[in-house]
């Protein structure tokens, strides 16, 4: 066997030969126009092994991630556009970094020492995602590019005191780096000047058959080293309860296919995520170092995507609102159950919570999430 790393079975893995000789690339070019005259850049990171990933300047929004099969057959495993403007004339949450807060606060609200802040509510009675201009529908500034061992690309963002109703002036960078081996790392990195709170992910929706193949995730096997996570009430909000997962259709510690019970209605939570759309609550906890989040196997491909994180949760979405109403890449109609995310996260509404911790930044002590997406090909 190849020379590989190993997953999360202990069984190793490998992509295709990797030729020494060769590192890592990174192109930068033009992307194109927003409809309010807003030019938008890609910058395209490429491994010795041939796996390749796409990141636009708007949303700071991994765009495609390519990634052999088990014959060596590549194909791009993101769901989203072929264009950046489609970004902006059909906006979704695929790819792109979210934030101020990714995930729901309840009522748009939280306090920080004794002060009430309001959020705009674009999310029914919830603030999602950072608001109804989070940091998804910005144009990220380029300020550096680098090949090598890695391929990289760094980018920058200031968000302002009073932001969609969030204290304090935030300067974040976010930074992809690609190896050689089928490793993304995002590193996000944000520092404030007065208290706040901040919770950064990146939303990519996945299908390791490759995006818009018309057998969807279902048959996809997900793994979670979590044996709890945090049930919802109506509007999607956790209950503040941490329930373990033994013995029900929330069990994915030891890998389960995604369709087995996404549909099972005798579980109420599954009636309330039309499918999942939950928060699992890692047993890894927060750590300084990347570990494992998620792992998920295409038997059909070979594909395998581990998400590694130092956050302490992450939330599961099974592709339950994908409605067919927006076409995406080559002109698919993306429709339930045709992509998962899994956004490593602080939990949500944990500014309301506390009990599940703290998302406040404070100066002087910044804000670091590190994540990978590692590919590789199970043989």
């Amino acid at each position: 066997m190849r020379k590989g790393f190993l997953g999360f079975t202990g069984v190793a893995f490998a992509l295709l030969a990797i030729d020494p000789a060769f590192a890592a690339t990174a192109k930068r070019e033009a992307a194109g126009t927003l409809p309010d005259g807003s030019a938008v850049e890609v910058v395209t990171l490429t491994g010795a092994n041939g796996v390749s990933a796409k990141i636009l300047t708007y949303g700071a929004t991994l765009q495609t991630l390519s990634a052999p099969d088990r014959s060596g057959q590549f194909a791009d495993i993101c769901l989203g556009h072929d264009d950046a403007v489609s970004y902006v004339t059909k906006p979704n949450f695929w790819g792109q970094t979210v934030g101020r807060y990714a995930n729901r606060i309840a009522g748009g609200r939280f306090a920080i020492d004794g002060k009430s802040y309001q959020l705009p509510l674009n999310d029914k009675t919830n603030s999602l995602h950072g608001g109804a201009k989070g940091f998804d529908k910005a144009i990220w500034k380029i300020t550096s590019v680098k090949q090598g061992a890695q391929a990289s690309v760094a980018m920058t963002l200031t968000s302002p005191a009073g932001d969609q109703g969030y204290p304090g002036k935030l300067d974040v960078t976010v930074t992809y780096a690609l190896d050689d081996k089928g490793a993304l790392t995002i590193d996000m990195d944000a520092k404030t000047d007065a208290s706040t709170i901040v919770n950064l992910t990146n939303h990519a929706l996945f299908n390791l058959a490759g995006e818009g193949s018309a057998g969807g995730i279902y048959d996809q096997v997900l793994t979670i080293p979590a044996a709890r996570y945090t049930p919802v009430d109506a509007a999607l909000i956790p209950t503040g309860e941490l329930k373990q997962v033994a013995g029900t259709v929330f069990d994915f510690t030891r890998g389960r296919t995604i369709g087995e019970s996404v549909r099972d209605g005798r579980d109420p939570q599954i009636v309330i995520g039309r499918g999942y759309d939950h928060n699992f609550v890692l047993d890894k906890g927060r750590t300084g170092e990347p570990q494992l989040a998620a792992r998920v196997e295409d038997p059909a491909s070979g594909r395998v995507l581990e998400v590694l994180s130092t956050e302490p949760g992450v939330q599961f979405y099974s592709g339950n609102f994908l409605d067919g109403t927006i076409a995406g890449k080559q002109g698919h109609v993306y429709r339930m159950g045709d992509g998962f995310a899994l956004e490593p996260q602080v939990f949500p509404n944990t500014p309301n919570t506390p009990a599940f911790g703290s998302a406040r930044v404070d100066p002087g002590k910044p804000y670091h999430h590190r994540m990978i997406y590692r590919v590789s090909v199970a043989r």
